[in-house]
């Protein structure tokens, strides 16, 4: 069996040799991918008004990913720079996780997640910050109980005492490898919120925070929560919100990221990445992003699978004609159905 073969469940794999590392480190030998997007698990506590776990409750299909589901993506891993353990559900309801975390690091990645929170503790951070796990994001849609409101079934003071808790944990065990993030949802209805969000970094000891907006619509009505490229006077308000909270971000010493749809941009790229990063179902399957793989029993057509990691090698199904193909026809201004409508190909 070769290093990069994957094996039975339970049996182990061989990390990376000595003079492969050696010449990634000193050579600085990119990788092919930036990123896999894994979902660990499509399960999930929250009622989030905007989430089709929500939306789509009844057609929804609660699965965790098996690990040697996750195992088979070794040779993906052995070149991909990042592994980022979160889809559509909750990754810490997986009780492989951490076993996961592990494989993907010594395939060379670092690794990166994010939580909703609620199951945080002390044993808890203990083991997130023992993992070397580099970033862990928590998600908000505001500042305070109020704005935060439609994310349902997630108390807004349960996350801050979540941030809290691993904080702690960090600085106690002296964990400096480790950044504790917030990831913002910016929703239109309550756009100034996010004016809070530095003086609450702050106070929780969040380094760093990543803004977006609603980009996937799982139903119809949510339309006025999001921001369409065509939306000048709403997209020229959040930018002068988000303008002025960035610089209040980065006068306290705090990493402060955003983008925003713009109605001048080519169309002919893609916030998520697609190039150099795709997105693995829990059931296995490969798709370019998150929001062409939503669990749901029903037809989609929407949906974009290019194959199945449990009986394929996934270098293959990434260099697969059709795979390749979906991403050259974003990149030549033709995007697939699905492509068309998303605000996340006009952002720069």
């Amino acid at each position: 069996m070769t290093k990069n073969s994957v094996s039975a469940p339970g049996s182990e794999f061989r990390g990376p040799g000595f003079w492969e590392t050696l010449k990634e480190a000193f050579l600085g030998a990119r990788r092919l991918l930036d990123c896999i997007q894994v979902e660990v698990t499509s399960r999930c506590p929250g009622r989030c008004t905007y989430c089709p776990h929500t939306t789509r409750k009844e057609d929804w299909q609660p699965r965790d990913m098996e690990m040697a589901t996750f195992g088979r993506l070794w040779p993906l891993m052995r070149r991909s720079g990042r592994v980022h353990l979160q889809g559509w559900g909750e990754p810490l309801l997986n009780p492989a996780f951490f076993e996961m975390a592990a494989l993907a690091r010594k395939a060379g990645c670092q690794v990166s997640t994010t939580t909703c929170g609620l199951r945080m503790d002390d044993t808890l951070a203990d083991a997130i910050v023992a993992s070397g796990i580099d970033i862990v994001a928590f998600s908000l849609v505001g500042t305070d109980a109020e704005s935060n409101a439609p994310r349902r079934g997630v108390d807004f003071e349960r996350v801050c005492t979540a941030i809290a808790t691993l904080q702690a944990v960090r600085r106690q065990r002296m964990g400096v490898h480790l950044e504790i993030h917030v990831a913002y949802l910016m929703l239109a209805s309550t756009m100034e919120a996010v004016a809070g969000l530095p003086a609450l970094m702050q106070r929780l000891g969040v380094h760093a925070a990543v803004v977006s907006t609603l980009d996937y619509l799982p139903e119809p009505g949510l339309e006025h929560e999001a921001f369409a490229p065509a939306e000048s006077a709403k997209l020229a308000r959040a930018g002068e919100i988000l303008k002025q909270t960035a610089a209040a971000a980065r006068g306290l010493g705090l990493g402060f990221h955003y983008e925003l749809p713009d109605p001048d941009a080519a169309g002919t790229n893609c916030r998520e990445n697609i190039r150099r990063s795709l997105y693995i179902a829990a059931d296995g399957s490969v798709s370019p992003c998150v929001y062409v793989n939503v669990p749901v029993n029903t037809a989609d057509p929407a949906r974009r699978v290019f194959g199945n990691v449990r009986d394929q090698d996934p270098v293959a199904i990434w260099e697969n004609a059709d795979f390749r193909r979906f991403r050259e026809r974003l990149a030549c201004g033709d995007p697939d159905l699905p492509c068309q409508g998303c605000p996340k190909r006009y952002m720069r």
